[in-house]
């Protein structure tokens, strides 16, 4: 019996590979899919991942367990799935805040590439920030903000979850857009920074607008503009800073789900449909609205775009305020 060539041993194994392939695309998922959240547990990211994820494994009939790897500003969850087999089984829930600032402030670069490391499943929400005053402070609109300022050039001071967060960058766009110079408190987290304000600790502070509601409704914090380029239907009365007469302003915290590159296309396009249902289930869609987010769904060929023009704009407002990393 003629023994087959190695080319022919290759062809045989090449082929058999293929159909295993396909058969396990077909099938995914087969088992549960881990999805990592590179924040601590409680947080916003967390809240809306698991809100998520829960309708999307009932969708599909397989557990997507939320896993949090917290540190280094997202970046150790991100280098973990970067790494991980770009099977669909080993999944990302990111933020702008690393994705987007980080690899302008992490010494040494990231120990991943961030602009190939990962496939875009969805551009899922934003979350809309609020731009609050401690009611001690004699403002009531942004032009009164901004004069009251120019007024006391570094004696109005605000707080921020910390060097390189999105509330962060977000007082540093507004100082840039408005020629006003503040004072920066930075806490560790959202929570300390919004305790900050409430109690008079600091003046200023870009709060999202979930948490900011129930104070503004005390009386304990002022309202001044929303972040994003749309009201927020949960105080419609509240204008957006570019209303307010900085126009182009835009910043929120954006929430993407990724993929590490490599994984199959069916397979990103599977989860982007069912997380386009998941979005627009009743049940998902309330809570979503209810902490005042705005649903995105953007597709997976809008990441490339979307992460690049990310990148430049919080690149160039850091360079611009020589903005450095604790």
């Amino acid at each position: 019996m003629t023994m087959p060539s190695r080319r022919a041993l290759l062809a045989i194994a090449g082929t058999a590979f293929a159909a295993r392939a396909a058969t396990a695309q077909a099938d995914y998922p087969s088992r549960s899919v881990t999805v990592v959240n590179p924040w601590p547990a409680g947080g916003s990211s967390d809240s809306l991942a698991r809100i998520l994820m829960q309708r999307i494994g009932t969708d599909l009939g397989q557990p997507f367990v939320v896993e949090n790897r917290p540190g280094a500003t997202g970046t150790l969850g991100h280098g973990g799935v970067a790494r991980a087999r770009p099977d669909g089984y080993t999944l990302l829930f990111g933020t702008n805040s690393t994705y987007g600032i980080a690899p302008h402030l992490t010494v040494g670069g990231l120990p991943y590439d961030n602009e190939r490391a990962f496939t875009g499943i969805s551009l899922v929400a934003r979350s809309p920030q609020m731009l609050c005053v401690h009611p001690s402070v004699s403002a009531a609109t942004l032009a009164e903000l901004i004069a009251l300022a120019k007024a006391q050039p570094g004696k109005l001071t605000f707080s921020s979850a910390g060097i390189g967060g999105t509330s962060h960058l977000a007082t540093e766009m507004l100082q840039s857009m408005a020629g006003i110079a503040l004072l920066h408190v930075p806490y560790r987290g959202g929570g300390p920074a919004a305790q900050a304000l409430l109690t008079g600790e600091v003046d200023i502070t870009f709060i999202d607008a979930i948490t900011a509601l129930p104070f503004i409704a005390e009386r304990r914090i002022r309202p001044i503009a929303v972040s994003t380029r749309v009201r927020t239907p949960l105080a419609p009365d509240v204008p957006t800073i570019e209303q307010a007469g900085l126009a182009g302003f835009e910043s929120a915290t954006d929430f993407a789900f990724l993929a590490p590159a490599g994984t199959p296309e069916p397979i990103i396009r599977r989860l982007h449909a069912a997380t386009q249902a998941a979005t627009r289930a009743p049940e998902v869609r309330e809570k979503i609205d209810a902490a005042g987010l705005i649903t995105l769904g953007e597709p997976p060929e809008a990441w490339p775009p979307y992460l690049a023009a990310e990148v430049a704009k919080w690149g160039r407002i850091i360079r611009e305020r020589d903005i450095r990393a604790g």
